[in-house]
């Protein structure tokens, strides 16, 4: 009969970053052991809060399933003598899989006969096996940081305070260092006190509904969900949804209780991302909207236990907010007293990096950089480019950024408008820095889209000639965001620049710095780990691998036309005339790929099929080229097709391969031009 099995591992309060992960971790585990047991089962799921992880193994059988185990041996002609009789090899064998070298089977493999131990194992009782499994996947756990304690060596996120382990209505005996199951559990923290004894996972399930626990962390996370609307919604407005936030909380509590809190409407002087980065980051609170999105003097929190004290509990948050507000006005305040060309002179006194110098070298830098990348873009205030350059690190030296260093940038942007700059100044501030991570939004001005091309170049540009690189999980300069960054710049925004001179650029203007590389070694490295970077962008968009190897082996080409080329190739498989343009490729190719010229000697054109297909190949080709041109890669397809019929032709009276020498290289180079003609787009060797 199949049984119930409860695992439950109480600890101290575990990071809720770590739950997700453990739990997910916890199912593979608990799948890959008991199915290695040869025991089967119904389901398996894994629930937890901060205080407990909780593996249930529903339906979980009585004793292993028999096995039958096969051991392959000796050849024969090894386990036999001369006589026919066993070898030391044979009976050797034999001994070591207990038992007798006549029960030996002879089977054969890979066409050679071999000696077999076939042995039926029956399948123990659950109760036996159990123990050791369960402590296998307690030990294989993994956390991003574990500890110990006490003076025990095993390691866990945090120290282990009980086991639970029932099979049915049974205990199961298990022990982690100084840890014995038993079959009770504990209830909230605050609102339950002392041991549950339990009898089974119905009452396990019981008893901590009934002392406040809510076990399954997806009920618990809608119920937050609910209960924040609901709350929000009283008060005449709409919570901000923050699915990061939401999952956070909800491994922070086992009983959630929303509340409505209020700040004084005075803080709302102080830009409204500071605020909710204070409610969001250091309090875990949801930032309150009305329906024109204009953020209100209010925040829901969630509370661990039940509303018999909410008013007390909401004093006590609306305090602790109001202190951080406090000091975030206060330095609101402060920072709109400064000069900032006068902070602007200050970074020459903060480190960038030891070998690359100050904030203030590197912001001499994004100058240049930036003006360049707008000469070539063109239509662009350089005056705005340069002035954005030159206050878009000050707010480093801002009192809010260094409370709040993910505001960089925003408050730039904030200061600058205060100063009296110009839009475009401020929002280029801003933009930067933009994008800050994958799916993060891109700068939209110009100015901004120059001088964050600039900052993301100039960063890349410096660490490669040091020879500084990301290592495996190591980036620790955030090398790799910075290339995606650029990447997906020059993808979605296309600005007209030549990355290779500008790259270059930045290396002339690493003044002063003792370079490791030289300027083509870094410009190709630098190229090339972009490249790396779209390669992915494009995957994760949903495009082929083949057509993405077959744009990318053609070199030269700019970034923003790769995608254009592999869109055009990816659409261009499914239409009915792929499978004609292919047989042209292929064709062509195959025969001539070991070719190196495409010069024809006219003179030497001798049948009517080589003469109309050299015809046809010069009518369409410049029609190809045009299409190019105009990025029409579809279009430069489609004519290319039209040479299928001349091919088939060439193909069924013409011997390539002629013995003369002469009209070999003419039908060879014939072949080599239609080819190169297809290369124009991409190097379709590649397409599977």
């Amino acid at each position: 009969m199949a049984k119930d099995l409860l695992l439950e591992i109480g600890v101290e309060e575990i990071p809720s970053a770590y739950m997700t992960e453990a739990l997910a971790n916890l199912k593979e585990n608990a799948v890959l052991k008991l199915s290695q047991a040869r025991l089967n089962y119904q389901s398996i799921n894994c629930f937890g809060t901060a205080r407990r992880l909780a593996l249930i193994v529903n339906g979980l059988d009585e004793g292993q399933s028999d096995a039958v185990i096969e051991n392959r041996g000796p050849k024969k002609s090894v386990a036999f003598d001369a006589e026919g009789n066993a070898s030391k090899a044979g009976l050797g064998f034999a001994r070591g899989q207990g038992v007798e070298f006549k029960e030996l089977e002879i089977r054969e493999h890979a066409g050679l006969e071999y000696m077999y131990a076939v042995k039926k194992e029956k399948g123990a009782p659950t109760e036996e096996v159990l123990p050791e499994i369960l402590k296998e996947i307690i030990q294989s756990l993994s956390f991003p940081r574990s500890m110990r304690w006490g003076i025990y060596q095993f390691r866990f996120a945090r120290p282990i305070r009980w086991l639970t382990v029932v099979y049915e209505d049974q205990l199961v005996e298990l022990k982690i260092e100084n840890v014995v199951s038993g079959m009770y559990t504990m209830g909230h923290r605050f609102l339950s006190s002392g041991r549950l004894e339990i009898k089974n996972l119905a009452d396990y399930r019981e008893k901590l509904q009934e002392n406040y626990v809510v076990l399954n962390q997806l009920e618990r996370k809608d119920m937050i969900s609910r209960q924040i609307k609901a709350v929000a919604a009283t008060g005449g407005g709409e919570a901000m949804e923050n699915d990061a936030l939401l999952n956070e909380v909800t491994y922070l509590v086992e009983y959630p209780t929303a509340f409505h809190g209020h700040f004084d409407p005075d803080y709302l002087e102080v830009p409204p991302e500071v605020l909710t980065t204070s409610m969001i980051e250091h309090q875990r609170y949801f930032p309150i909207f009305n329906k024109e999105g204009k953020l209100l003097p209010g925040f829901i929190g969630i509370s661990n236990g039940t509303a018999d004290n909410i008013d007390t509990v909401r004093a006590g948050n609306e305090r602790v907010l109001k202190a951080r507000l406090e000091d975030a006005l206060f330095f609101w305040r402060e920072d709109l007293k400064k000069d900032w060309d006068q902070i602007a002179g200050q970074l020459d006194a903060v480190l960038f990096h030891e070998r690359l110098g100050t904030v203030g070298e590197k912001v001499i830098r994004l100058q240049k950089n930036a003006v360049s990348i707008a000469g070539q873009i063109g239509g662009i205030d350089i005056a705005a480019v340069e002035r954005a350059a030159f206050l878009c690190k000050t707010d480093l030296l801002s009192s809010m950024v260094y409370e709040f260093p993910e505001l960089q940038g925003i408050m730039g942007r904030y200061y600058a408008l205060e100063a009296g700059e110009t839009p475009a100044v401020s929002d280029a501030i801003y933009e930067h820095y933009l994008p800050r991570f994958a799916g993060d939004e891109l700068p939209t001005s110009l100015v901004g889209i120059a001088l964050s091309l600039a900052e993301k170049i100039d960063h890349l540009t410096g660490f490669f000639a040091l020879d500084i690189k990301p290592s495996g999980s190591q980036d620790p300069y955030a090398l790799r965001r910075q290339a995606m960054g650029i990447a997906t710049i020059m993808l979605d925004k296309q600005p007209d620049i030549d990355l290779e001179k500008t790259i270059g650029d930045a290396y002339d203007n690493l003044t002063g710095v003792e370079l490791v590389h030289s300027r083509d070694e870094v410009i190709g490295e630098v190229l090339d780990f972009i490249r790396q970077r779209l390669r992915g962008i494009l995957t994760e968009r949903g495009y082929s691998y083949d057509v993405i190897d077959a744009v990318f082996a053609l070199q030269g080409i700019d970034i923003a036309d790769i995608e254009m080329r592999v869109k055009a190739v990816t659409e261009f498989k499914n239409l009915p005339g792929a499978e004609d343009f292919m047989v042209v490729y292929n064709r062509a190719h195959n025969l001539s790929k070991s070719w190196e010229s495409d010069e024809i000697n006219k003179d030497l054109l001798q049948e009517d099929t080589e003469i109309e297909l050299l015809q046809a190949v010069e009518k369409v080709s410049p029609l190809v080229k045009d299409s190019i041109k105009q990025f029409d890669y579809t279009e430069a397809l489609m004519q290319i097709i039209d040479l299928r019929p001349h091919v088939d032709a060439f193909f069924d009276q013409v011997m390539v391969m002629s013995p003369d020498p002469e009209i070999k290289a003419l039908r060879l180079g014939l072949l080599k031009k239609i080819a190169d003609l297809c290369k124009l787009i991409a190097d379709f060797s590649k397409i599977v």
